[in-house]
């Protein structure tokens, strides 16, 4: 199953370890019942959105990690995911239950470096941040890139 996982740059170092076992985003079906007509790319999308978002809220707990949101895409076998009961949260959200080498990551999404003014806003609670952030474009790096992504 390929899931969208909220991260930060500072995760992405070598010398931090596996990625821990956290909330997470992936093609779910209640996703699929949400967007009856999306294809898979789209839902896809939706996901790593929803994941861009959890990504904002983690960096406002790290006020010393680089501030741009950070998707990282990996496979996992179904059964390292469970999916969320809570009727509250996004129905893209599941639960990794272990630990992900970063040797497994296929490729992350990450804001340009220009972006990081309204990553701290938006962390903040400042909803016209929020606003202008939804309106860019994540920049993908494949795994073989990962150390040259600008912080």
């Amino acid at each position: 199953m390929r899931i969208y996982l909220p991260a930060s740059l500072d995760q992405l170092d070598p010398a931090a370890g596996p990625l821990a076992a956290r909330r997470a985003h992936a093609v779910t079906p209640a996703l699929r019942a949400m967007f009856p007509d999306e294809d898979d790319e789209g839902l896809e999308f939706a996901a790593q959105l929803a994941a861009a978002d959890d990504s904002l809220e983690l960096l406002g707990g790290q006020p010393d990690a680089p501030q741009l949101r950070l998707v990282v895409s990996v496979d996992v076998p179904d059964s390292a995911v469970l999916a969320v009961a809570d009727g509250d949260d996004v129905p893209s959200a599941v639960d990794l239950t272990s630990a992900v080498p970063q040797d497994d990551v296929i490729c992350v999404h990450v804001d340009e470096p220009g972006a990081a003014p309204d990553v701290v806003l938006a962390a903040a609670g400042d909803e016209s941040a929020v606003d202008r952030l939804d309106e860019r474009d994540l920049l993908w790096y494949d795994a073989s890139e990962l150390a040259s992504i600008p912080r």
